[in-house]
């Protein structure tokens, strides 16, 4: 569970990135969650964006990804929204 002044601090480093995965009429599968557990292995925070067809909130699609990795939501804004997970390796985030 992160602490308000973490989440601000990752929503601050998030600005900058673009969406990495998008979510579409497919939806949220299983494959798509491993993809995104690799890249925040890899990455620690990742930005995703759902489109208008998928049938899910960017709330929705979030939660149900971060339930499915043990991710924590960092950030939902319109249709984007900002995953973080620290790495077991290798950790590149320091949090506040």
């Amino acid at each position: 569970m992160l602490t308000s002044k973490q989440r601000s601090y990752l929503r601050a480093l998030s600005n900058s990135m673009s969406p990495t995965f998008q979510i579409g009429k497919g939806g949220v599968t299983e494959e798509i969650c491993h993809q995104i557990a690799n890249t925040l292995e890899a990455n620690e925070l990742m930005k995703g964006k759902v489109l208008e067809n998928s049938g899910y909130t960017a709330r929705e699609a979030a939660e149900q990804i971060a339930d499915y990795i043990s991710a924590d939501v960092v950030a939902v804004l319109g249709s984007k929204f900002v995953l973080f997970r620290p790495s077991t390796r290798k950790r590149r985030i320091e949090l506040p």
